[in-house]
C-alpha cells in the first residue's frame, strides 16, 4: 500500500467530471478560470435519439488524458499544455443543466440562465450536448458583441414553421440576426440534404458558408482569417464536421468530412487569432458509439487539446496569472 497519498487515478476510477476536474453546484460561488457544463438533451433531434448521453461518455473519455493532473504531453510539439490550468485547478465542473422532458423551452430557459451564471464567474465556457439545438439556447445568454464559428456538415438553417423552430436543424437561423452577433462562418459544410433555401438564406444574410471544397481551398489561416484579428469568438463544433469514417457514433454523419488534423489546424489557428470566450462540441451519440466509444473518445480528444491550444495564448495567460496573483 502506498501512504504517501499519491494516486494513479486510472480512468475506470473515481466519479468521471471533466478531466477529473472539481464540481460546483453553487453557482452562486463559482470563481474560475475555465467551467465546464453539459446539456444533455436530443429532444432537437428529429432523426434519432441518443445524444443526452453525450456530456457523461465525454467527461468520461476525458479521464484518459492528463491522469497525473498535470496537464497532457503532446509528443508531435514535445511540449506539455494544461498543466497550470490543471495542477491548479482552475478547471471546474458544474454539471449539467436541468432538462425538462418534453419541455424544450423550458430546457433552453434553464440552459441560457444556467450560462449566464457560469460566465459570470469564469473566463472560459465549455459547454457538451447533447444535439445541435442546445447551441440556440447558450449563445442567447451571451451580451458581448461576438462572432461565431460554426463547424458543422449542416447549415443548421431551416426555416420555421409554425413553431417547428427548436429542432438542431434551427439553431443558426436563430443565432445569425442576434444584434451582438457581428458575423456567422459556418465551415465544412456539404451534405447534400440540404434545401436550396437553407444554404441560400444563410449566404444572403451576411454569414460565411464555407463548403469543404472552399475549406480545402483557403486552409485553416484562411479560415481563421475571416475573423478580425482579436475579436470575441465562439466556436460550435458538430462532430459530424468530421468524416464519417471517424464518427461511428454520430446520427447524422457525412462523407467528404474534414480529416482530424484539419479540424486541429484549424482551431489552432483561431486560437492564435481570436479571443475565445466559450466553444461548445456536440453530437456525440454513445448509443451508436459500440465497442471502444471512438467517437466519444475522438470528442474528448478534440475537447481537450482545443483547451491546450487556447491556454498557450497570450490574453490567456494574462487572464491566467491574474487569478493566480490574487
Amino acid at each position: 500500500m502506498v501512504d504517501d497519498g499519491f494516486r494513479l487515478n486510472q480512468p475506470f476510477v473515481g466519479i468521471a467530471t471533466f478531466l477529473r476536474s472539481p464540481m460546483c453546484d453553487n453557482l452562486d460561488t463559482l470563481d474560475t478560470g475555465i467551467a465546464v457544463m453539459g446539456v444533455p438533451t436530443d429532444e432537437g433531434s428529429p432523426f434519432m435519439a441518443g445524444s443526452r448521453m453525450g456530456p457523461r461518455a465525454l467527461r468520461e473519455h476525458s479521464l484518459r488524458f492528463g491522469q497525473g493532473g498535470k496537464g497532457y504531453y503532446d509528443p508531435e510539439h514535445r511540449k506539455q499544455y494544461l498543466e497550470t490550468e490543471m495542477s491548479q485547478k482552475m478547471i471546474t465542473d458544474l454539471g449539467d443543466v436541468d432538462i425538462w422532458p418534453a419541455d424544450i423551452k423550458q430546457t433552453f430557459d434553464n440552459t441560457t440562465e444556467m450560462t449566464r451564471k457560469a460566465r459570470e464567474g469564469c473566463d472560459l465556457l465549455v459547454v457538451m450536448g447533447g444535439d445541435h439545438a442546445i447551441t440556440y439556447p447558450v449563445v442567447r445568454a451571451i451580451e458581448e458583441d461576438i462572432y461565431v464559428i460554426h463547424f458543422d456538415a449542416h447549415a443548421d438553417y431551416a426555416p420555421f414553421i409554425h413553431d417547428l423552430q427548436f429542432t438542431n436543424g434551427h439553431a443558426f437561423r436563430h443565432i445569425a440576426p442576434m444584434p451582438n452577433v457581428k458575423n456567422l462562418i459556418q465551415a465544412g459544410i456539404r451534405s447534400l440534404r440540404h434545401s436550396e433555401e437553407m444554404i441560400e438564406d444563410s449566404i444572403v444574410q451576411g454569414n460565411d458558408v464555407v463548403t469543404m471544397t472552399q475549406f480545402h481551398e483557403m486552409g485553416p489561416e484562411g479560415l481563421a482569417a475571416l475573423v478580425p484579428e482579436g475579436a470575441k469568438t465562439y466556436v460550435s463544433i458538430d462532430v459530424d464536421v468530421l468524416d464519417i469514417s471517424l464518427v461511428p457514433g454520430c446520427v447524422s454523419a457525412e462523407p467528404n468530412g474534414m480529416k482530424y488534423s484539419e479540424l486541429r489546424d484549424t482551431l489552432d489557428a483561431i486560437a492564435r487569432r481570436t479571443e475565445i470566450i466559450a466553444f461548445d462540441f456536440v453530437e456525440v451519440n454513445p448509443q451508436l458509439d459500440v465497442g471502444t466509444g471512438v467517437t466519444a473518445y475522438l470528442g474528448a480528444h478534440v475537447m481537450v487539446e482545443f483547451l491546450g491550444r487556447i491556454c498557450e495564448q497570450p490574453w490567456w495567460i494574462e487572464k491566467r496569472n491574474k487569478r493566480l496573483n490574487r
